[in-house]
């Protein structure tokens, strides 16, 4: 008896004609063009582009893309059925988020694909944004090279960075702008004017591919890049201060150590000081002018005695209530110099018997400075009087 039901209700499917689906189509045959193929979205800035290769059937006349929930839409018209070409779809004014895509394929009867979604499709802005950093300098940034050129160096970028753009003054005074790409870790500036700002501007793409560059929000400004120039000794005077050491002759003036002399000199070419006193002792002089970044001194000695290896030297901008009337061999000399407004701008101390030239930093990040004074602590061969010099030499950072 089961078996005769069985094939019973086989007989009565089996009747069913194929086309009795149709009742419910009103007659007409389900049709579902082409779908597209490999889409995929492009990021950018408050937009993004979404791309994908045509199917081949030929019905197709439109493509119409749904996001945010069916809400947004939009329309493209079909123009190729060719496979290699691309189709691309720009959507603009779109806030900074992460995006789900539908694209249908219809073709002029109104009949539509299977749906191709595209997930994930990020947009980004301000956030974005704030996230961006200049490309940071080496933290030794720059380094000026023999001919008179600089190359200034970059550290590593730590996201993808497309470049870095540098507008700086050239030497004849105009504003120029060269880039360092990502993998440039150095860039050679070979007509920059010294003492003038470098600043500098990092730009980024979120991903491979992305349809916007992102710049940082603004510039930053290189570290100074100040070279070495040495000071103008056709402005240097004599300026005699209270318990300065006399001279031994008219002709072994002060001035002698700014007459462009080089190498230990002999007597009379020097400065000789008088053997009115005892050490330590102290000589000084106007270099002319201001200098905001007295940095290197230069000292030679006589040619054979007399010569200084420990002495200090300390400047000043204004000379105004700024002189101590205390002899330099009294304990509070320094004390007192220091009240005054002056600056032990270095400490020297050589090793050797003091003839030759020999250059000595002076203290980082200094007052401004155009009065000096040498205040000799001990000669090399032992001479607790006369102070013997041939030349002195100061640079500046500009």
């Amino acid at each position: 008896m089961r078996y005769l039901l069985v094939c019973v209700l086989l007989l009565v499917a089996c009747s069913k004609k194929p086309t009795d689906y149709r009742e419910f189509l009103n007659g007409t045959e389900l049709v579902y063009p082409g779908k597209v193929s490999n889409a995929q979205a492009l990021p950018g800035d408050g937009r993004l582009q979404l791309i994908w290769q045509p199917s081949p059937d030929q019905s197709i006349v439109k493509y119409n893309v749904y996001w945010n929930n069916g809400t947004d839409s939009m329309t493209i018209n079909s123009t190729t059925h060719n496979t290699s070409d691309t189709v691309r779809c720009t959507i603009a004014g779109l806030a900074e988020y992460v995006y789900t895509f539908i694209v249908y394929s219809y073709d002029a009867q109104g009949n539509r694909s299977v749906a191709t979604e595209i997930n994930n499709a990020r947009v980004y802005g301000t956030v974005y944004k704030a996230t961006l950093h200049n490309r940071l300098p080496e933290a030794d940034p720059y380094l000026i090279n023999d001919d008179n050129t600089v190359t200034l160096r970059f550290v590593t970028p730590d996201t993808i960075n497309i470049t870095t753009a540098l507008k700086y003054t050239n030497q004849r005074g105009e504003v120029a702008t060269v880039w360092v790409s990502p993998l440039e870790d150095s860039l050679k500036l070979t007509d920059y004017k010294f003492g003038t700002p470098i600043v500098y501007q990092s730009s980024y793409i979120p991903v491979r591919g992305a349809l916007d560059t992102f710049y940082t929000s603004r510039y930053d400004t290189f570290p100074s890049i100040l070279r070495l120039v040495q000071c103008d000794k056709s402005l240097f005077q004599e300026h005699d201060l209270w318990g300065d050491m006399g001279i031994y002759q008219s002709d072994t003036r002060v001035s002698k150590l700014w007459d462009g002399s080089v190498g230990p000199q002999d007597y009379p070419n020097i400065y000789h000081s008088d053997g009115n006193g005892s050490l330590p002792r102290v000589l000084s002089f106007d270099m002319g002018k201001v200098y905001n970044q007295l940095s290197v001194i230069e000292e030679t000695g006589r040619g054979c005695c007399n010569n200084p290896d420990q002495f200090e030297v300390w400047g000043i901008d204004d000379l105004t209530d700024a002189v101590p009337e205390l002899n330099s061999d009294d304990a509070g000399w320094k004390a007192a110099m220091q009240s005054k407004g002056w600056t032990l701008l270095k400490e020297v101390a050589r090793s050797d018997n003091g003839n030759a030239a020999v250059k000595a930093n002076l203290m980082d990040n200094p007052p401004p400075v155009r009065y000096i004074r040498i205040r000799v602590t001990h000669c090399a061969n032992g001479s607790n009087n006369y102070v013997n010099l041939s030349e002195i030499t100061f640079w500046n950072k500009e």
